[in-house]
């Protein structure tokens, strides 16, 4: 048991798991939600849905909070229907690990409206989707296939003013996928700051 535990802490360190591919079914998965409540990825089956991985404590992520852009583009998917689950997979008192009242601060002070933001503490969500950075996209379509996986949008910067002239590859893909046409870009790299496993 141990060896296997070892072999798998080696895999997670070197990014040795099979990456998900665009046309995979997206893994199921149960998560608690920072007000208690548990959320399953197979309970929102039939509907597009957007998983933003989140670390209220990087400038990435700030960046496109503070502009706005992630509060509004939230705002948009949610009123087409879309599930938003925002995740946050820090382990214990790394960068990110915050308790729920700063995270319902954080959400609050930034206008942010996710239809759940869920904490993934060691990592198991995470690691199953190959999350790398904050933030990480992942977009699933309503027969529970992913459709796009990788960076919220074409500029990585921690700058809010340089937002709003990135291509963004999230609002893309729904736009694309939901007017019945193939998704242009379905992946991309994702940039940010390395999710504190």
């Amino acid at each position: 048991m141990k060896t296997r535990l070892t072999l798998l802490l080696a895999l997670v360190s070197s990014g040795a798991f099979a990456a998900l591919q665009p046309g995979d079914p997206a893994p199921n998965f149960s998560l608690t939600d920072i007000q208690g409540h548990p959320h399953s990825l197979s309970e929102y089956k039939g509907k597009y849905i957007v998983m933003e991985w989140n670390n209220p404590d990087c400038p990435f992520v700030r960046a496109q909070y503070d502009s706005g852009n992630m509060p509004k583009l939230q705002e948009e998917a949610r009123a087409k229907g879309v599930v938003w689950l925002t995740i946050n997979s820090a382990a214990a008192s790394r960068q990110g690990d915050l308790p729920p009242g700063e995270i319902q601060k954080f959400l609050s002070d930034e206008h942010a409206t996710p239809t759940a933001y869920l904490r993934d503490p060691d990592g198991t969500v995470g690691q199953l989707y190959g999350a790398k950075t904050t933030p990480d996209m992942y977009v699933i379509s309503p027969d529970g296939k992913l459709i796009y996986d990788g960076a919220i949008d074409s500029k990585p910067t921690t700058d809010p003013g340089e937002v709003a002239s990135s291509s963004n590859y999230v609002r893309a893909a729904l736009d694309s996928s939901m007017a019945g046409k193939p998704v242009a870009v379905t992946t991309s790299r994702p940039y940010g700051c390395s999710v504190k496993y």
